[in-house]
This record gives C-alpha cells, structure tokens and sequence, in this order.
C-alpha cells in the first residue's frame, strides 16, 4: 500500500472516529435538560470516566492477545453503535415521558465499547504506518488533527440539524459508529503477539505504576492532576444546556448564541487544534511547572468569562473567549502532562505512568469532577435554568480551579535542569 494512500485511510479513520463523539458529546446536556433530566447531567457525563478505568484495558488485552486490533475495532463501534441506537430509539418512542433508567443503561453499555476504541484506533493507526515504513512521531500528529476536525464537522451537523435539543444526536452518533465499523474491517491487518502481549490486567490499567507515588514530586504531580481533571467534562456538560437557558429571558430569545449554541462552542476545539502547536514552544521556553499553571489559570478564566457572559452584545464575547482559552486549558494540562511523565519515569514503566495518569485524569478526576458539578449545579439552579444560579455556580468552578493553581505553585517543585 502506497504511503499517501495509507495516510488518507487513517486521516479517514481519525474523522470517524471522533465524528462519533461529537455528535452528542456537547449537546447530551440540553437535551437532557430539556426533557426534565437535567439534575441528571452529571451521571451520564461521568460515566465515560467510570468506564475508562477498565474496559480499555480489558479490550486492550483483548487485541493483543487473541483478536486483531482492526477487528476488535470493527466489533466496539458496532456494538456501541447498536446500543446508542437503541438509546436514540427509546428517546424517540418516550418522547417527553423519558426517564433516567430508559436512557442511562443503554447510553453507558455504548460509551463503554466506545472508550476503548480511542486507544485501539491509535494502535491500529501506528501498525498501519510501521507496515509502510513512516515515522510515526512525525505521520501521526497531522493524521489526528482530523479527528478533531471530524468531531467539529460533527458538532456543526448536529447544530444545523436541530438535533442538539432532541434525541436524534444519539443516532446521528449512531450512524457514524455503524460507518466506522465496516470501515475497520478494510483497514491494515494488525498481529496479534501472544508471547510479548501477555500483560496483566494490572500492568494494562497501570497499576504498576504506583510505585511511583513512593517519589513526592510524582507523587504531588499526579494528585494535582486529578483534581484539575475534576474540571475536564464539566463544561462538556453544562455550557450548552446553559446558554440555551438565555432563551427563555425575551432579550436573548432567537441570538445566535442561542440558537446555534453548539457552533459556538466549536470555537473550543478549534482553539484545541491550534494550540497543540504551542506546547512544543511554551515547554521548552517555560517548563512544566509554568505550563501547567498557565493550564490551570485558563481553567479559571474558561469558567469566569461563563460567569459573566451573555448571548447579547457585548456578552457574547465573553462566551468567545471562554472557547478561545479552552485550547489552552485543555492541552496545555493533557498533552503537556503526558509529555512531562514520559520524560519522567523509566522505559520500562512508560507504558504503565501513561495508564496512571489518565487514570487519575479522565478517570477518576473527571468522573468526581463531574458528579460534584452536578451536585453544585442542582444547588444553585433551577431545572438548570439561567436564573440566578448559574453566576454562582460558574464562579465556584473557577474559584476551584484558582485554589488548585495556588497550592500547585507553592507545593510542586519542578527539577532544576
């Protein structure tokens, strides 16, 4: 297969892949808001933490063991697709009836055939480039931006559609897993390696790596980055059904913001994409200590310019530049934290220090982070309403997030070189 033509197969293969996850990932909070679920936000957001605590490594072991990755691909999106069409299916039929036991099983039987498939795609994707003799470190990263241009495109279709305030994102996400299942049947064959791939549960979930707590600056490290995790999923899950709240007050009724609240929020993983290429810059001019702070003071600000936004003029430019620092939260924490464990711990725990600390960020950090939203969320607001409560409640997260950056910089020490 020639390399070009193995390049467009995977570039095809990333769109889909996080075309999935875009068609509900931001939205799911409207909807469920506005069907009478919305104290509910936080469970199905959280769940997606719950689940990559150990399926991944489960269907890792899988692959590497007994089934080819392309398969066990082909067999995750299908049967994720199945159960999120099944999802999308009771919300039609329930219609304003819906309740959380219709909608939760099925959705979390999806989302945990669909966690793992982020992982098997890149296994699938680095197989694929070795066989044509590419460079990975340098093919990679371009084949993956189009996994965020794909969740974008998504998001947009969604939002054009109307189905960000309906049930029909759960089967527009549906439809991209059924695509994608086929799809990854036609892809490179993948080996399976039942001599080097016979890896303990424990080793695949990284819990060998916990030897690494024994060194207090990893130690702080990972604690300070599962409490920031805390504030991954919450905007995933409450800016939309937020905004979509200044409907009901007569000013704001019909603004763009409103309307077109998930083509706003595009904005972010647009700034994502853009501010992969900053990292390489900022962490060898600055460090990770600093880059990590800048990651948490952005944090602060994503959640204060919710706070004090509106859908009108001049508000809405708060909103914008909430989506405009998200890149710089986002990556600035996740990217620059895994390149900092890299660096940091031996060759052969690599692999293990990767699993701990998106265990201890989009795992445990995301999944508390979530549900403790929620908790302030349902306290301060009214069925998620824009009234009143939702300054409050956005101050709260940023005022977490601030606490975190103080104690971060009084307590981490970074190495001196």
């Amino acid at each position: 297969m020639q390399k070009s033509n193995v390049k467009f197969r995977l570039i095809v293969l990333s769109f889909l892949q996080f075309a999935i996850w875009g068609a509900y990932l931001t939205s799911m909070g409207r909807y469920l808001g506005g069907y009478g679920l919305g104290a509910n936000i936080g469970w199905f957001y959280s769940v997606q933490g719950i689940v990559s605590i150990f399926m991944p490594a489960i269907i890792g072991i899988i692959a590497d063991r007994w089934v080819p990755a392309q398969r066990m691909l082909a067999f995750c999106h299908a049967t994720a697709a199945v159960f999120m069409g099944i999802t999308g299916y009771i919300g039609m039929t329930k219609g304003a009836d819906v309740a959380f036991n219709d909608l939760f099983w099925t959705y979390t039987l999806s989302v945990a055939f669909y966690m793992p498939t982020l992982a098997l795609s890149n296994s699938v994707s680095y197989t694929a480039l070795d066989k044509a003799g590419l460079d990975t470190v340098k093919a990679f990263p371009p084949i993956r931006v189009f996994g965020t241009i794909g969740f974008i495109v998504s998001m947009l279709l969604v939002d054009y559609t109307g189905f960000q305030d309906n049930y029909n994102q759960f089967l527009a996400s549906a439809v991209w897993g059924g695509v994608l299942a086929i799809y990854s049947l036609t892809l490179p064959h993948c080996p399976v390696n039942k001599e080097g791939g016979k890896k303990s549960l424990v080793s695949a979930l990284g819990f060998d790596a916990f030897k690494l707590f024994k060194q207090k600056r990893m130690a702080i490290f990972f604690i300070f980055s599962m409490l920031l995790g805390a504030a991954l999923q919450i905007s995933n899950g409450y800016a939309n059904p937020f905004i979509n709240g200044f409907g009901d007050i007569p000013e704001y009724a019909g603004t763009f913001a409103v309307e077109h609240t998930n083509m706003l929020i595009s904005l972010s993983q647009m700034s994502e994409t853009l501010c992969i290429l900053l990292i390489p810059f900022f962490l060898s001019k600055f460090g990770i200590k600093k880059v990590m702070l800048i990651a948490m003071l952005a944090w602060v600000f994503r959640f204060g310019f919710f706070a004090i936004g509106d859908p009108g003029i001049p508000g809405v430019f708060f909103f914008v530049l909430s989506m405009v620092v998200y890149g710089v939260a986002f990556d600035f924490f996740n990217i620059s934290g895994s390149l900092f464990v890299d660096n940091e711990v031996s060759e052969n725990l690599r692999s293990s220090a990767q699993g701990l600390f998106m265990l201890m960020t989009n795992g445990l950090g995301a999944s508390i982070g979530v549900i403790a939203a929620q908790e302030v969320v349902n306290h301060f607001t009214v069925n998620q309403t824009v009234f009143e409560g939702w300054p409050t409640a956005w101050y709260i997260f940023a005022g977490y997030a601030l606490v975190i950056a103080i104690l971060f910089s009084l307590i981490f020490k970074e190495r001196k070189a």
